[in-house]
């Protein structure tokens, strides 16, 4: 399943504006919430697909029923400009583990690069329901090697990728070489240039949260 928030009408669309505005970019922290924001809307998307068990609670006048999650949720992101979204996607599954992936662009002269990943924290992901999210869905290469680099702490139940933005060309990659993933994307755009920058998309995540970085 592919979801775009561009395609319902919710206040999630007046964020994704505001990430995509380059004065409205300016304000860092406002960058940062409005990525949190877009993961919190996102994240309540997904939970009207999960599977659910009863619960009692006990309340000060007698006890009351509940439904809540019945699977294990691991919030995974690539860092580091996944980490907002990632926190947005906490706020609402408040209870879920977490896995860390560092994994970057190393470019080359020749302005072709490749996707490093470094460093990995995961807990067992054996039937789970798996929520990666990542601001940009680029090329989908990014993404792609860290599904499989979490392949070896097991085999989740489902796999859910988020997205602030997305590229055609990586929601095809995505689908392609894992077709039960669900994508939820604030939008998807058609172009790709080719340094594998996404057209209109927002710039760099990472440098529009935290500063631009010395390393390439």
């Amino acid at each position: 399943m592919i979801f775009k928030l561009t395609e319902h009408q919710n206040i999630g669309n007046q964020f994704v504006g505001e990430l995509r505005d380059v004065k409205i970019q300016k304000d860092r922290m406002r960058f940062r919430r409005n990525l949190e924001r877009v993961g919190e809307i996102l994240a309540v998307e997904i939970s009207k697909t999960l599977d659910y068990k009863e619960k009692e609670v006990e309340t000060p006048l007698g006890i009351a029923k509940v439904q809540v999650p019945s699977d294990k949720i691991v919030l995974g992101t690539i860092l580091r400009a996944g980490l907002p979204l990632h926190q947005g996607l906490l706020n609402v599954f408040d209870q879920a583990d977490n896995a860390f992936i560092s994994a970057y662009r190393k470019h080359h002269k020749d302005g072709s690069f490749e996707i490093n990943m470094e460093y990995v924290s995961c807990p067992d992901l054996t039937g789970t329901i798996l929520i990666l999210a990542d601001p940009m869905l680029a090329t989908g290469a990014s993404m792609s090697i860290a599904i499989d680099g979490l392949a070896q702490y097991g085999t989740p139940k489902e796999i859910h990728v988020v997205t602030a933005i997305a590229s055609d060309n990586g929601v095809k990659h995505i689908r392609r070489l894992f077709p039960k993933a669900n994508i939820w994307a604030g939008a998807v755009d058609e172009e790709l240039t080719a340094k594998s920058y996404i057209v209109p998309g927002l710039g760099d995540a990472g440098d529009l949260c935290y500063g631009e970085k010395m390393q390439d």
